[in-house]
């Protein structure tokens, strides 16, 4: 079968390999229909992912359908179309037992620490694999993993009805949390510098946005706001500014929601977060939202029409990389067909 591999930084190939076997009783061997690429993904390919081990099979967004399965498995049947939750915990940590795997101490992520979805074949846990309503396709399914990230976000700010959310950046991960912040009853502004991801998201239901190349991004989020502020703001740029912006900005009482792996330290004084009493925390990963997400489009109600810029065959997935490499400012989902 084929694979996609980064044999080390820089060098990304297509490989042979054998078709995995159903070994453990709890396994299910599903064959690979999309797999979607992550910012993450090119991390790993230019060696800035401090997480990734080489060689790795790529490949935490992947859905298929299952073709074989152990000998204790129910509720999965073959034949059945799946998505695949992309991380292995423990159970038994206290992150675990928090309910929290998704930052369990031994975590690993597929993809990342362990072999990932671009291979035509791969098995994985049983308790990993969700099976998906029946009228969503393929390239509609692809992008269920990147919704649980923006609604993990969501979830960690506590984002209620009324509550004004600030989304900073429309990239992907930005838009999914938009969808579902509006989906929990907020007011949703978002903030990019590319004019035609602002207007992607104000088609997705954004009710404000704000290029902050052009405006002043604080004293147009307090005009909105009534000069309260946002009561959550989720960062997704990503940097060292944009994370001292949302301390700043954020309403008294709010949460600011941190989605960068950024090492370089910030700059912000104790007093900005203690006057207003600010919840900061860590969105990483997600819990238990993978559930949330498939209910939410088996309602219809997160529309997916243009999300995915492109797709591509395996056989042009080094050209699909370099796409999103050359395109970064423009591309929401590439996504790789193994049809």
């Amino acid at each position: 079968m084929k694979i996609g591999v980064v044999e080390k930084p820089g060098v990304l190939k297509i490989a042979d390999r054998d078709v995995p076997k159903v070994t453990n009783p709890d396994d299910v061997l599903i064959k690979v229909k999309r797999v979607g690429i992550c910012g993450s993904d090119i991390h790993i390919y230019h060696g800035k992912n401090p997480f990734a081990t080489y060689p790795r099979v790529w490949g935490h967004e992947f859905v298929g359908e299952v073709v074989e399965i152990g000998s204790v498995v129910n509720g999965i049947q073959k034949g059945a179309h799946v998505v695949v939750e992309p991380i292995i915990y423990c159970g038994k940590c206290y992150a675990c037992r928090q309910g929290r795997g998704n930052i369990c101490e031994t975590l690993k992520v597929m993809g990342v620490h362990i072999d990932g979805g671009c291979q035509e074949y791969i098995v994985v846990p049983a308790a990993n694999v969700h099976v998906l309503p029946t009228p969503l396709s393929w390239d509609e399914a692809v992008l269920i993993e990147p919704f649980t990230i923006g609604a993990q976000a969501v979830y960690r700010g506590n984002v209620l009805p009324g509550d004004f959310v600030l989304v900073m950046g429309a990239g992907t991960i930005g838009l999914t949390a938009l969808q579902m912040a509006k989906l929990a009853g907020a007011t949703v502004i978002v903030t990019d510098l590319v004019p035609a991801k602002l207007d992607y998201a104000k088609s997705r239901g954004a009710d404000f946005t704000i290029n902050a190349k052009d405006e002043d991004l604080t004293a147009r989020v307090r005009e909105i706001t009534g000069g309260m502020g946002p009561n959550v703001t989720i960062d997704a740029v990503c940097i060292k500014t944009s994370f001292e912006q949302a301390v700043e900005i954020t309403s008294a009482a709010g949460r600011v929601v941190e989605l960068s792996f950024n090492e370089i330290k910030s700059e912000i004084a104790p007093v900005n977060i203690i006057k207003k009493e600010l919840t900061i925390c860590g969105s990483r990963l997600q819990t238990k939202r993978f559930p949330v997400v498939i209910d939410c489009l088996k309602q219809g109600k997160i529309p997916l029409e243009g999300f995915i810029t492109k797709i591509y065959p395996i056989a042009d997935m080094v050209e699909a990389f370099d796409f999103v490499d050359k395109n970064n400012a423009s591309v929401r989902k590439v996504v790789i067909s193994f049809d």
